[in-house]
């Protein structure tokens, strides 16, 4: 595949082209294709992004595949495929760590594996609640962005991880592979287990995302809680988030995750970041809704 410098130049805009796409089930109202248009417009270069939607997950290969042979440079994954590119592409160290992918990068060498959801989530939590480490976290979901995110908590501080998902293996996979990192993550029975006597809770399944309606966590089970987290931004009002604010609950939106995640992927891409994240935040408001 090309690198940047041997990208075509586009004849009316005379910056390089750079082809992306995200792949990914219920995407239709993903902001990426917004956001990384808008990186390049600001860097300089002239950004498609195509949205690809495998009819089921093993045809994800295939998809993957029709990207690199488009001549892409490289594609965002998102749910539910994260945890299965990890498995089928080069990851770099931090990705293999993680066990999960959400950028690749289409290199001269082959596609590697990069995961900037962890970045993404350092960055959203240090800017919502500055040094305060995460303290006891109760984690629901245990799929590709929980796995992320967990990683991501246990750098910030976290002391213990209660992990719940319906698929108690994940989730027992997922507290086994963070023994080698400073916090006691143990798997939780129930939601109700999960989320009694801790600091904050995160919301890493899709429940609550357009097309999957409703919230994991009962509305009386926040209270007590000093911070929440919900992955899910399309909407960034979930009912979980509601949730959380009427229970006296300090929030932190998925969309703060979504934008520093793809900032971080659109530099693995181009080589390239905005360099003033304000104008980016204003550009991409004036086309939500």
């Amino acid at each position: 595949m090309p690198a940047l410098s041997d990208l075509t130049a586009n004849a009316s805009t005379a910056r390089p082209l750079v082809k992306l796409a995200l792949i990914g089930g219920n995407i239709g109202r993903s902001r990426s294709p917004a956001l990384h248009r808008f990186c390049g417009e600001l860097t300089g270069l002239n950004v498609t992004y195509d949205l690809v939607t495998p009819q089921r997950v093993d045809d994800f290969e295939a998809a993957l595949a029709r990207c690199m042979r488009s001549g892409m440079r490289g594609v965002n994954v998102t749910y539910p495929f994260k945890e299965r590119a990890a498995g089928l592409v080069a990851c770099d160290p931090l990705a293999a760590r993680i066990g999960s992918v959400n950028t690749i990068v289409f290199d001269a060498s082959g596609p590697i594996g990069h995961n900037t959801d962890y970045s993404g989530f350092l960055a959203a939590y240090r800017s919502a609640f500055g040094p305060v480490p995460p303290g006891k976290v109760a984690l629901v979901g245990a799929g590709g962005v929980a796995r992320a995110i967990a990683f991501a908590l246990a750098d910030l501080g976290a002391t213990q991880l209660k992990i719940f998902d319906r698929d108690s293996g994940k989730a027992s996979l997922l507290a086994h592979d963070l023994a080698g990192t400073n916090v006691n993550a143990v798997v939780a029975a129930d939601i109700t287990e999960a989320v009694a006597d801790v600091d904050g809770v995160v919301n890493a399944t899709p429940v609550g995302m357009s097309g999957y309606p409703g919230t994991p966590v009962a509305a009386a089970l926040l209270y007590g809680c000093r911070w929440a987290f919900d992955a899910v931004y399309t909407p960034v009002e979930t009912v979980f988030k509601r949730d959380a604010e009427a229970a006296g609950t300090k929030t932190l939106s998925g969309y703060a995750l979504f934008f520093h995640q793809g900032i971080d992927a659109f530099e693995h891409f181009t080589g390239r970041r905005p360099a003033n994240l304000d104008h980016l935040r204003r550009l991409l408001g004036a086309t939500d809704g």
